[in-house]
C-alpha cells in the first residue's frame, strides 16, 4: 500500500467530490478524482489506488459496472471498493455487494462514517497486500527448497554411485569438487593390488553353498573398510578375489606405500579370520600381488549398470604375482620395492614367467613394515 495511501473519489457531481477530497486530504490521504464511470475504470486501471469511493448513480457507466470490471480483471490489484449510494432500497446495496463491492455509505455522506469505513478498508487492504507478499515468499521459498532438495537428492545418490567404487570420503570429495568428469576415460599410473584367498577353490566344491557364503561374507566385512580406510578405489570383486588400485581418480603422493599398507592390513585380517575359519574345519589363507604401471581408467558397461574400470599391463602383472603368492605372502615388483624402500621390508625371489609376459620377472616379497 502507497505511502500515505491514494484514494479515487468518482461522482458526477462536483460538490459531492470536493466534500470527499477536502475531508480525505484532511485525514492525510491522497486523491484522485473522476466525474464518470469511464474515467473512473482507466484511472484506476492506470494508478491503482488503494481504495476507490464510488458513486452507484454516475453518466457514461455506472458504478456497478465498473465495480463488476475491476473484481473482474485478473490484471487488476485487490483494491477494496465502497460503494456511494443515494438510493434507499436495500436490493440496490445487495446488487453492489454482489458485483464485488466491500462496503457501502448512504448519501448524504456522514464524515465520521466516512472517515471510519475508509480506514477499516485501507487496513483490509494492508493485511491483503501483506499476505500476497508472505505467499509469494513462501512460493519463492518452498521453490528454492525444491531446487536445493532436488539439488540435494541429486548429490545423494551421485555419492551413492560413487560410493560403489570409492570410499566414502574420495567419493565425497569428487562430488563437492564437482570432478565428476574424472569418472571419464582417461590415462594415469596407478598402483594395482589384486588379492584373493588361497584354498578356496577346494573349499567352495566341499562345502555347503550357505557356509561359503558365510566365509565370504566374513571376508568382505574385513576387506570392504581396509579399502575404504586407505582410500582404494574397488575395481571389482569377484567371489574371494579383489581388485583395488591407487592413484585415481584423484592423485595421491603415495600409491604404492598405501598398496603396500593396506596389503598388510588385509593379511592380518584374514589371519585373524583363519583362526575362526579353522576352528570350522576351514583352511584359507591371503595371497597379494602388487604392481605399478599406466593404465587406461574410466566408466564401462551400459545404462543402468556402469563400473569404473582399469585397463593395462599393471593389472594383468598384480594378478600373475597374487596368483604366485603363497597364503600370508605378499609379491610385489621392483617399481612398488623401489617405492616403499624405508617403508617395507623386502627380499628378493628371483625371476619368474608369467603368463602372457614374454620374459621372466623379477619379483621381490614384502617381509615387514617399518615400526612407523
Amino acid at each position: 500500500m502507497k505511502d500515505p495511501p491514494l484514494i479515487l473519489v468518482a461522482d458526477d457531481h462536483a460538490e459531492n467530490v470536493d466534500i470527499l477530497r477536502t475531508r480525505l486530504e484532511a485525514s492525510g490521504y491522497q486523491i484522485l478524482t473522476a466525474a464518470d464511470g469511464e474515467a473512473a475504470l482507466s484511472i484506476a486501471r492506470t494508478y491503482q489506488p488503494d481504495l476507490i469511493l464510488l458513486d452507484i448513480m454516475m453518466p457514461k457507466m455506472d458504478g456497478i459496472e465498473v465495480c463488476k470490471r475491476l473484481k473482474g480483471d485478473p490484471d487488476q490489484p485487490f483494491v477494496p471498493i465502497i460503494l456511494i449510494t443515494a438510493k434507499s432500497d436495500p436490493k440496490d446495496v445487495v446488487v453492489g455487494l454482489d458485483a464485488g463491492a466491500e462496503e457501502y455509505l448512504h448519501k448524504p455522506v456522514d464524515q465520521t462514517a466516512l472517515v471510519s469505513r475508509v480506514r477499516s478498508m485501507l487496513r483490509i487492504k494492508d493485511l491483503h497486500d501483506k499476505t500476497q507478499e508472505q505467499a509469494a515468499q513462501l512460493v519463492d521459498w518452498n521453490v528454492k527448497l525444491e531446487e536445493r532438495v532436488a539439488a540435494q537428492v541429486a548429490e545423494i545418490e551421485r555419492v551413492s554411485q560413487l560410493k560403489r567404487f570409492f570410499s566414502p570420503q574420495l567419493a565425497d570429495l569428487i562430488v563437492s569438487a564437482g570432478q565428476e568428469q574424472m569418472m571419464e576415460s582417461h590415462r594415469r599410473e596407478i598402483t594395482a593390488v589384486f588379492c584373493d584367498l588361497r584354498g578356496f577353490t577346494a573349499f567352495s566344491e566341499a562345502t555347503a553353498p550357505d557356509e561359503v557364503m558365510r566365509v565370504l561374507g566374513e571376508y568382505h566385512d574385513a576387506m570392504g573398510p581396509l579399502i575404504f580406510r586407505f582410500e582404494a578405489t574397488l575395481e571389482h570383486f569377484t567371489g574371494d578375489g579383489m581388485v583395488a588400485f591407487f592413484n585415481d581418480p584423484l592423485p595421491c603422493p603415495d600409491p604404492a606405500a598405501r598398496a603396500v599398507r593396506m596389503a598388510f592390513a588385509m593379511q592380518q585380517a584374514v589371519h585373524d579370520l583363519a583362526g575362526v575359519w579353522r576352528a570350522r574345519g576351514h583352511d584359507l589363507g591371503l595371497g597379494v600381488g602388487i604392481a605399478m604401471g599406466d593404465a587406461t581408467l574410466g566408466q564401462i558397461g551400459f545404462e543402468g549398470r556402469f563400473h569404473y574400470g582399469a585397463i593395462g599391463t599393471v593389472l594383468n602383472l598384480a594378478s600373475r604375482l597374487c596368483d604366485h603368492a603363497r597364503r600370508g605372502q605378499i609379491l610385489i615388483t621392483p617399481e612398488v620395492a623401489g617405492e616403499v624402500d624405508g617403508l617395507a621390508a623386502t627380499r628378493p625371489i628371483g625371476d619368474l614367467a608369467f603368463r602372457g609376459f614374454a620374459k621372466p620377472m623379477p619379483v621381490l616379497e614384502v617381509t615387514g613394515l617399518a615400526a612407523a
